[in-house]
């Protein structure tokens, strides 16, 4: 009985480090794509930190990615940028990437 509560503690917490890994991943994405669009709207370097972080309150609404891609849609679209719901998903997607490669980069 040891082994199986011992693999299931292992199990846990295993999934306890996943997940808090996605969560920092998910973070960094969200500032660099921050900072790609407080550079599309010219922002200083101060509005830009701002703007960094608010992206990554946005992704606390609600689960999955439509909260981010609808507020840098509405902020984008407001400061009269040329970008579409499909740019800024493909550039998520590519942020995500760079992302996970900077997290694995750190973490050795």
């Amino acid at each position: 009985m040891t082994n199986f509560n011992d693999r299931e503690r292992g199990e846990e917490a295993k999934f306890a480090f996943d997940e808090e890994n996605a969560f920092k991943i998910a973070a960094r994405r969200n500032r660099l794509m921050g900072e790609w669009a407080a550079s599309l709207m010219g922002l200083t370097e101060e509005e830009t930190d701002a703007y960094k972080k608010a992206v990554v309150q946005a992704d606390f609404e609600e689960a999955g990615d439509e909260d981010v891609i609808r507020k840098l849609l509405g902020d984008l679209t407001a400061a009269e940028c040329d970008v579409s719901e499909a740019d800024i998903r493909t550039r998520l997607d590519e942020c995500a990437i760079e992302a996970r490669r900077q997290f694995m980069t750190d973490q050795k």
